[in-house]
């Protein structure tokens, strides 16, 4: 097998790996506002366009002489509204439509965020950090949730949805009217609380269900107390079952890659902590809920919480159960939310993800005995996807939170690329209370990993550089005997043996190498150390958004449609390793003098490679161009050294100095079994390279 096919087979393969990397970022899309006023629901049943916002409730039908409920019409605050329309002589009473603040985006206050909480549908209308601003430098803190807007509808995160009356067969939808606020309590830990009263009467004006939502917000902790109580006020038992809205509103985040997802957590017998999820493409296309449903893999699998996640932060709701240490037994069913703009499912700006839930059916005794007021609580984690954060708070660690965190592992197991990560983003931390600038880590701990991986680049190449070398007498031996499969694979063997040369070891230690360089480019991409972070104060301000040394107006690009908005130099720098590297790669090549199509090739790459890549992450983050860039003019050295050590070692050979004959000798001969292990290997090869020749010839002739 010539040098040649080896060599194609590396490039091509490291080449659709990148180019992999790299679609599956999202580099290639571009990001804008966030979702208007305008958004329309898109009907998942209508060819053509987006996926329905779901809203699962048990299917009740109204008796006979009733119409079914219709959505009110929303009148602007400070407009009140007390009333929801009735439902065969039922109906809701609240107050006027207020919004309540706790918390605050005062990092010297304790809070790690503020709540804006809304009285229409008694839910959380932004919620804002503390401590992370939005992206572009304008030190504006960073609204993680928000409302969206679904045919003239707000729909709130954590609010409530339907609530169904089974035995009256009776529904009413809570998040279209004003609860009454009941205003706003100060804690002992100096946290505040504020809760929401909702009053369900019948004809006659007579209570029959009491429903309350308080929310509790603490310093210094992420968690924040969501609590719904169902209070029976009649002499009758009632059934009831009701829908709650989770996090809503995750828009994709500017310049930053559309990561958004919706997972869910589950415990499995053993007591592993799994977890499935959906990302927003797979919400998009979703014709049937049904395929947004998060449930577990395996059936016997307890619940244990619902996330939707973006790339750096996670709103995770978590139902408490009523047994410490039993599992969650008042959530029926879990799914993921997409909304679109327009029924534009193209543009990440244009739409947002969410959660729903829904719960089972509740029987609450007649009032006044134990069982007529149940408490349905739940935690909501609003912060960042933080690994140390999670392992140094037991709940968190206890609830896996850390499958929130999810690495590009492309063709490598998630098995193997998520501890590597972890790994090097463990290294990162340490080292930056070394050197706190996390550009300067980047830089080190890339030619570290080079340093460490050195021996088995330098062996690889070596290999390499000797298959260069027998590829003349390789394809002279292809000529002679290309009829005769079982004396080619012979004769070369048999050169290959007397050269010490071998074709595998050209090429394995580079795809070995292949999971720590995929861990290290995923470390870099997902730490939420390095959103916000600066390499220096003039030029990449923000190691997760690209560099942008002169920025101006949006320029969209005819045909492909990207827009550049920026001058970004880190780019243009790793064009320019790429370009060294290749005037370096072609000593370990075969003469291209006497192979025109080889001379063709390699010039094409010389060109192709310079201009591909930095094409393809011209917006992309800064730290991960930083780490490419290092990488390859960390590369560019590292070929001349062992360019060098190859040099030096054929001039030792040229003396006499070095005896390859001697040392075959001193390896003994083979036995018959590893004779065959390797004829089946070499026949694997000539295989593969007869399939590639193939291919590449029909791609030609396509073209």
């Amino acid at each position: 097998m010539s040098f040649r096919t080896v060599f194609i087979l590396i490039l091509t393969g490291f080449v659709l790996l990148c180019a992999g990397l790299i679609v599956d970022s999202g580099f290639l899309r571009t990001t804008h506002s966030s979702v208007g006023s305008n958004s329309t629901l898109v009907d998942s049943q209508a060819p053509g366009r987006g996926a329905i916002l779901l809203q699962q409730t048990t299917d009740v039908p109204p008796p006979a002489g009733t119409t079914p409920l219709a959505e009110p019409n929303r009148p602007q605050p400070p407009v009140p509204q007390l009333q929801a329309p009735a439902l065969g002589g039922l109906s809701a009473e609240g107050g006027p439509r207020q919004e309540i603040t706790i918390g605050s985006t005062d990092k010297a206050t304790g809070f790690k965020y503020q709540l804006v909480l809304d009285s229409l549908g008694a839910g959380i209308r932004t919620a804002t950090f503390s401590e992370y601003d939005r992206e572009g430098g304008t030190h504006e803190p960073l609204v993680f949730l928000s409302p969206v807007q679904v045919d003239g509808r707000t729909i709130l995160s954590m609010s409530n949805g339907a609530l169904t009356l089974l035995d009256q067969r009776q529904r009413l939808h809570l998040d279209q009217f004003s609860w009454r606020s009941l205003g706003v309590e100060k804690l002992t830990d100096g946290g505040e609380a504020t809760s929401f009263e909702a009053m369900i009467v019948d004809a006659g004006d007579k209570p029959v269900l009491k429903l309350t939502r308080t929310y509790r917000i603490h310093p210094d902790t992420y968690l924040l107390d969501c609590t719904f109580n169902i209070d029976n006020q009649t002499n009758e038992k009632q059934k009831v079952q009701f829908d709650l809205t989770g996090p809503v509103g995750l828009e994709s985040e500017g310049l930053r890659t559309d990561m958004r997802k919706v997972v869910a957590g589950f415990r499995t017998p053993q007591g592993q902590v799994t977890s499935v999820r959906l990302d927003v493409k797979a919400l998009s296309r979703a014709a049937t809920p049904e395929k947004r449903s998060l449930n577990p893999r395996s059936a016997d699998s307890a619940f244990l919480w619902a996330a939707a996640v973006d790339r750096y932060f996670a709103a995770i709701v978590v139902p408490v159960p009523a047994d410490p240490n039993g599992h969650v037994d008042w959530i029926a069913g879990k799914w993921g939310t997409y909304c679109s703009a327009n029924g534009d499912n193209r543009n990440p700006s244009s739409n947002t993800i969410g959660l729903q839930l829904s719960s089972t059916v509740v029987t609450l005794s007649p009032a006044g005995q134990p069982d007529s007021s149940k408490s349905f609580p739940s935690d909501l984690y609003l912060g960042p996807k933080d690994k140390s954060l999670y392992d140094k708070n037991t709940l968190y660690r206890r609830l896996g939170f850390v499958q929130t965190i999810d690495f590009m592992a492309c063709c490598c197991p998630a098995s193997i690329i998520s501890p590597l990560a972890f790994g090097i983003l463990a290294i990162m931390k340490w080292m930056y209370f070394i050197l706190p600038n996390y550009g300067v880590v980047i830089i080190i701990l890339v030619l570290l990993m080079r340093l460490v991986l050195h021996p088995v680049t330098r062996h690889s190449q070596v290999a390499m550089s000797k298959m260069s070398k027998l590829a003349p007498r390789a394809e002279e031996i292809k000529k002679k005997y290309g009829n005769n499969k079982a004396e080619l694979n012979k004769k070369l063997m048999e050169l290959y043996r007397e050269q010490g040369a071998s074709p595998i070891m050209g090429f394995l230690p580079m795809f070995l190498q292949m999971p720590i360089w995929i861990a290290l480019w995923s470390a870099i991409y997902m730490s939420i150390d390095l959103r916000g972070a600066a390499f220096l104060p003039f030029w990449i301000t923000d190691l997760s958004a690209p560099d942008a040394l002169v920025s101006w107006p949006p320029i969209t690009i005819p045909l492909v449609g990207w827009q550049v908005h920026s001058l970004n130099l880190l780019p243009i720098l790793m064009g320019v390793a790429f370009y060294l590297q290749q005037k370096i790669m072609p000593m370990q090549q075969p003469s291209a003098a006497s192979n025109p199509q080889m001379a063709q090739q390699q010039k094409i790459m010389t060109i192709m490679m310079p201009l591909m890549f930095p094409l393809m992450l011209y917006n992309g983050p800064s730290g991960v161009n930083l780490y490419i860039m290092a990488s390859t003019f960390g590369g560019v050295f590292e070929q001349y050294v062992i360019k060098k050590h190859i040099q030096e070692k054929e001039e030792q050979e040229a003396q006499g100095l070095v005896s390859v004959t001697k040392k075959l000798e001193k390896k003994g001969a083979k036995s018959k079994t590893d004779r065959k292990a390797e004829a089946k290997r070499f026949q694997w090869l000539h295989d593969l390279e007869t399939k590639w020749t193939r291919w590449l010839e029909r791609l030609k002739q396509s073209k």
